[in-house]
């Protein structure tokens, strides 16, 4: 029966033959080999990540201030009738002239209330060490000086490794603000193009999609940054004039340097307390106990009235969460990972939700705005 079929019904046959056989075993080979390939290089990128973390970190840091460049820009436009770039030049320019102000204004007056500040927190530390030795508590060990100059020039080979240190901090400090300076900049003036640079790295069928979670993510960045910013500046005014009123020196260094601090949220406040407790403590007990409480208040009122208030606007974070980011990422990429602990969270929570919850996993969450405030509800 088999030697009576015709020519068309044996090729027929080999091809379902192939089919059968040959092409699944092929498509799983192929299979196994993208899935081999596609990890390898997931691990080749995270290797490459790790190592060039730092750098990522302050591309990230240009691209929040570019955030912030736009937010600026956007907020001029029902003031002035003109078009981005203009608005976008404007903003920098004002940005300028207040930085050389306030340069202009801290050279004569920030170098010495820091240094009458750095003189007494020393000489209240040196105070601090006697009484917590004579209860048999060395805090900061036998080799410490009252003396910040003694300590320094104590002899040439220790001056010129200390000069070199601080030489070296230094220019990577400036290094790295102009990085951040000039990305913002770029980034601010052609958003689009930057964006659309990394959409086209997605398949073609999910770039409308990725596009519109990064512009999520632009508005929860914004949003986020200008909210800071506010939050900074009203604890500086506060911190400053609630100083002054009590007579502590070098009131508006205190302030500033606890309106900075809100930058890092929950350690940032406590860690600003100390120099104002340490300035109030020559000044007698009482003093000191209206310094730290007029600041426990002012802190108080911020975090749990004013910073809600203004952050709800952008993206709510569980506060745990946040406090995990700041201690995982400070204690593997330093004061750089703190400072931008809260960022990075508040932009992965998003596209977290956007492209696993949703997208990966399927579950059907909505994205409601209430008045520019980013919630996601469970139906």
């Amino acid at each position: 029966m088999s030697e009576s079929r015709t020519g068309p019904e044996k090729l027929h046959e080999v091809v379902l033959r192939d089919d059968s056989t040959g092409r699944p075993e092929n498509d799983a080979r192929r299979s196994m080999l993208a899935t081999g390939l596609t990890l390898l290089a997931a691990c080749v990128c995270l290797f490459l990540a790790w190592q060039t973390v730092s750098s990522l970190l302050l591309i990230f840091a240009g691209v929040l201030f570019a955030a912030f460049l736009d937010a600026c820009a956007r907020a001029l436009a029902p003031v002035l009738p003109l078009n981005r770039a203009w608005r976008l030049t404007l903003v920098l320019l004002l940005f300028s002239a207040l930085s050389g102000f306030g340069i202009v204004w801290g050279a004569g007056k920030l170098p010495e209330q820091t240094r009458l500040l750095l003189k007494v927190m020393d000489s209240q530390i040196d105070v601090l060490q006697e009484h917590l030795l004579s209860y048999g508590v060395d805090l900061l060990g036998p080799e410490w000086g009252r003396d910040f100059a003694q300590w320094l020039f104590s002899d040439q080979g220790r001056f010129l490794s200390h000069a070199q240190f601080l030489l070296g901090g230094a220019s990577t400090l400036l290094t790295g603000a102009l990085v951040i300076l000039f990305l913002g900049i770029l980034f601010a003036f052609d958003p689009n193009s930057h964006r659309d640079s990394l959409v086209m790295l997605v398949k073609q069928s999910y770039r409308t999609r990725t596009r519109a979670v990064m512009d999520e993510i632009g508005t929860v960045m914004r949003l986020w940054l200008v909210g800071q910013f506010i939050r900074i500046i009203l604890m500086t005014l506060w911190v400053w004039v609630a100083l002054y009123l009590i007579g502590l020196p070098g009131p508006f260094v205190l302030g500033l340097q606890a309106g900075l601090s809100n930058f890092i949220p929950y350690l940032g406040p406590i860690v600003a307390a100390i120099p104002i407790a340490l300035v109030a403590m020559p000044l007698g007990s009482s003093l000191l106990i209206w310094a730290v409480l007029i600041y426990t208040i002012i802190q108080s009122v911020e975090g749990y009235v004013i910073g809600p208030l203004i952050q709800r606007q952008a993206v709510e974070i569980p506060p745990a969460w946040t406090l995990v980011a700041i201690v995982m990422l400070g204690a593997l990429f330093g004061v750089l990972g703190i400072a931008l602990a809260m960022p990075l969270v508040a932009i992965g929570r998003v596209a977290i939700i956007r492209f696993y919850v949703e997208d990966y996993l399927g579950d059907d969450l909505k994205q409601t705005f209430n008045g520019g405030r980013s919630r996601v509800d469970r139906p």
